[in-house]
């Protein structure tokens, strides 16, 4: 049995504002072993382990947070969104999500990743690629029913207004 005498000792502020440095430690860690192997390898191979790396973490993170939310198997839009505003960079970037019909969309408004490449003078990450696989993973878990498209992605950006942009569509058939 796991102790958790140190976390009650806090208060449920404490734990929100501790999940936040959680999740921004966890973002460092993401980037820093990026960039490692981007210095040193280069963009295109940090970007083949980065999809890989995102294929196998999306997956587990979308079955605990399906199990977490006691999501039933093929929950639908709702589901996604429910679980999408559990996902670990959630709580530390500003994202938008609407549904309209069997159509959900998903907007990153504000994205710490871009932003920290910009502040140290780096070029952006070429992200559309790895947020495919990441985005359509983690939405074929939720509901197999799920299928993602990219509406606007660094590097092909066709929304201004947003950092990047996923449409999830649910396929009732």
């Amino acid at each position: 049995m796991k102790n958790y005498d140190n976390l009650n000792a806090y208060s449920k502020d404490d734990l929100i504002r501790l999940i936040e440095i959680y999740s921004k430690n966890w973002l460092a860690m993401d980037g820093v072993w990026f960039q490692s192997v981007e210095q040193k390898l280069g963009m295109d191979e940090a970007m083949f382990h980065d999809g890989e790396a995102w294929r196998r973490f999306t997956v587990i993170e979308a079955k605990r947070i399906k199990e977490f939310l006691k999501l039933m198997e093929n929950p639908g839009l709702e589901g996604l969104k429910k679980a999408l505003g559990l996902r670990f960079y959630a709580n530390i970037n500003e994202d938008k999500i609407e549904i309209c019909g069997n159509t959900l969309t998903y907007s990153t408004v504000h994205c710490r990743v871009q932003t920290a490449r910009e502040r140290k003078n780096m070029p952006f990450h070429p992200c559309k690629e790895v947020g495919i696989i990441e985005y359509s993973e983690f939405a074929k878990v939720i509901d197999s029913r799920i299928s993602c498209e990219c509406v606007s992605c660094y590097p092909e950006v066709t929304d201004e207004t947003c950092c990047c942009k996923w449409k999830f569509i649910l396929n009732e058939q």
